[in-house]
């Protein structure tokens, strides 16, 4: 079993940026892969970024050049630095943990970020 401890979020205004943070202990692999994914309401959930054990980052289209996802080689937290935040970026977000020799996800409590404009 892995427990994720999320941190961060808020409410902001347009043009503003937040910080999420995400813990994980427990049952931990090396090699694994953390990562935010977001929900807004009526919609489905949806991969924003992940970053991997040894530190490689990747981002869906919308956020990057926006979005800094980062996590130190062989750290088990991950912090995600999202500038210029948009309305459209409002939304549950969760943090997800998975091995890369598991298809068992974790998921965090998830914690709501809210953009006004």
């Amino acid at each position: 079993q892995v427990q994720l401890v999320e941190s961060g979020g808020g409410s902001v205004q347009a043009g503003e940026f937040l910080t999420l943070s995400c813990s994980a202990s427990g049952s931990i692999d090396r090699f694994n892969i953390m990562g935010w994914y977001r929900q807004a309401p009526g919609k489905q959930r949806e991969l924003v970024a992940t970053v991997t054990s040894v530190g490689a980052p990747a981002y869906r289209d919308s956020v990057k050049g926006r979005f800094t996802i980062s996590r130190e080689k062989g750290s088990n937290t991950m912090t995600m630095r999202m500038n210029n935040l948009k309305a459209e970026d409002t939304g549950v977000y969760y943090c997800n943990f998975r091995s890369i020799d598991s298809p068992q996800d974790y998921w965090g409590q998830g914690t709501q970020i809210t953009v006004s404009t």
